[in-house]
Parts: C-alpha cells; structure tokens; sequence
C-alpha cells in the first residue's frame, strides 16, 4: 500500500478556489497548505480562530441560481460518484472515509441518501454513531471508530463520528480542557495515521442556521410520520445551541490538517448542501487518477464455449 499524499489540490482550479472559500480560513489562506506544523498543531497566534457567523448557513455558492437544475445536476453528480466508487472498489489502492457532522436537523440522513444512494451496496457502508456502549465505554474513545473505518476499496460514511467526543463532553463540561486538548491532538494523529495508510479522509461539517433547526424540528412534531425522527433531548441540545457552536467554533480549526481537511456546508438548502458535498467529492476522487487493474494477458485469447 502506497504512502498517502493528500489530492487536496482539486484538478479544477475553479472548484478549489470554491471550496476553499467554505474551509477554515487559516488552511485555505495558504493555498490548501494550511499553518499547522507537522503534528497537526496551529502555528499561527490566535490558534486558527474561527467564527461559525463568518459562514452564512444559507449561502449556495455551487447553486446555478435554479433550483429544478441544481437538482439535476445533483442527480448526475450522483451517478459520475457511483462510477467512480465502482473504480475505488477495483482499484483498492485507497479507501475514502467520509464524515457527515452538524447539528441535529442539519441533513446528515439526507445527505447519505442524496450523495451516496446510487452507489452499490457492496463498497459501500453508512455508520450513524450513537451513544456509546458499556463495552465500548470500556476502551479509549477511539476504538470503536478504528474498528469501522474503510478496508482497501471501500468508501465508508460517518453519520456523526468521533467528533462527538469533543462535542458533548466540552458542552457538557464532563472533561478539562487539557483533555480536550488533549483529544484534538489524539485525533490528528488518528487521522494522520489512516491517512498515511491509504485513507482519503473527507470531513463535512453540515452548518444550518438556528431558525431552519427550528423549522425542521417543528415538521417532524407536525407530521406523525416523522414522530420516529422527534427526540425531546434534541429539545434539551437546542437549548444549548450557543455552546454547540462554541465548541465547533474551537475543534474545527483545531483539526483541520493537511491530510485530513474540513469543508463548512451552507445547509439551510438541502439541494445545495448535496450538491457541493458531491462536486467536492468527484474533485477529489478524480484527482487520486484510479484505475482498474491490469488483466490477465492470458485471457486475452479466451473464448468462452
């Protein structure tokens, strides 16, 4: 297996210039090469600062202004993806993992359906992350997110992932702050270590703004085939939105690496939200040049009777 080199330099420069825009700013300031030194760590003074109000939750910069073609082109894009994780699954070279964070509300289901629904089942997993278990409460918080990551050709989905980690834990106040500190810095090398092995690591942070949660919300009370989706601690975590954004507002600049970098989704509009989460997708899987390996030479002549 080859040593990964990160093709985060998408071969469209007017995609990159694009989504670099939607990246914490101290990475895409440099050109997608980021401040942080070799370990993972900021470099620059202020630690990668970052400010959720400085990203409109409702802008739609891959949007060509219709919405009936945005769609369409959602659909395309969806197919172009399930041909190129079909290339990903004969090529085995690498494995793609691709974590799905946001708020609750922000479309992380949707996106699963809407970006990754045509692809075959058979290189493909989704994992929605829950609570963890007594059993896996029993290890380092890590462990049972090694154990699902992508095996070589496969394309694994996050639905929440070991974000969570330093999500509720720091809202809640259930570790120091050296242990969060801690926790970013466990996380890079996780991610460096995945990366370094053939792992294209693609995070999407799902970024809604407060009203449409509130809408969203209020359609699931409104519709009783939605009642499965409503979960009055969604209640409880809305009422903590502040300190949510806080504690995003901290570990995104904080784990934005070189090898492992962030997006920040615009995703009020649910067409628009999969719409760049697959265009930035097929930049990246087109740059990693798969293939299809090489046949047998001594099937060339064979004739099946």
């Amino acid at each position: 297996m080859p040593t990964y080199l990160p093709p985060f330099d998408i071969a469209d420069d007017a995609l990159a210039k694009q989504w670099r825009q939607w990246q914490p700013k101290d990475f895409a300031a440099n050109g997608g090469n980021g401040k942080n030194d070799k370990n993972g760590k900021h470099a620059d003074k202020d630690n990668g600062a970052l400010h959720l109000k400085d990203y409109d939750p409702g802008a739609k910069p891959f949007s060509c202004g219709d919405k009936a073609r945005d769609k369409a082109r959602v659909e395309e894009l969806a197919l172009e993806l399930d041909a190129l994780q079909d290339l990903l699954y004969a090529d085995r070279r690498y494995k793609l993992l691709v974590v799905l964070q946001g708020m609750d509300t922000a479309g992380k289901d949707g996106t699963v359906r809407g970006v990754f629904g045509r692809m075959s089942a058979l290189g493909v997993h989704a994992v929605g992350w829950k609570a963890p278990t007594e059993l896996e409460r029993a290890h380092d918080y890590l462990w049972r997110i090694h154990r699902q990551v992508p095996g070589a050709g496969e394309l694994t989905v996050f639905n929440r992932s070991h974000y969570e980690d330093v999500l509720v834990p720091v809202v809640n106040g259930w570790i120091t702050p050296e242990q969060q500190r801690q926790r970013y810095a466990h996380i890079n090398d996780f991610e460096r270590l995945l990366a370094e092995t053939g792992t294209v690591v693609m995070k999407f942070m799902l970024h809604i703004s407060k009203d449409e949660q509130r809408q969203r919300l209020q359609e699931r009370l409104d519709d009783p085939t939605k009642h499965w989706k409503f979960d009055m601690g969604d209640i409880q975590v809305r009422e903590q939105w502040d300190a949510y954004q806080r504690a995003y507002e901290a570990f995104l600049p904080a784990t934005h690496t070189p090898w492992a970098p962030w997006t920040i989704v615009p995703a009020d509009s649910k067409t628009h939200r999969n719409l760049m989460i697959a265009s930035v997708l097929r930049g990246v899987l087109q740059r990693l040049e798969l293939r299809y390996p090489p046949g047998d030479p001594a099937l060339e002549k064979f004739t099946v009777k």
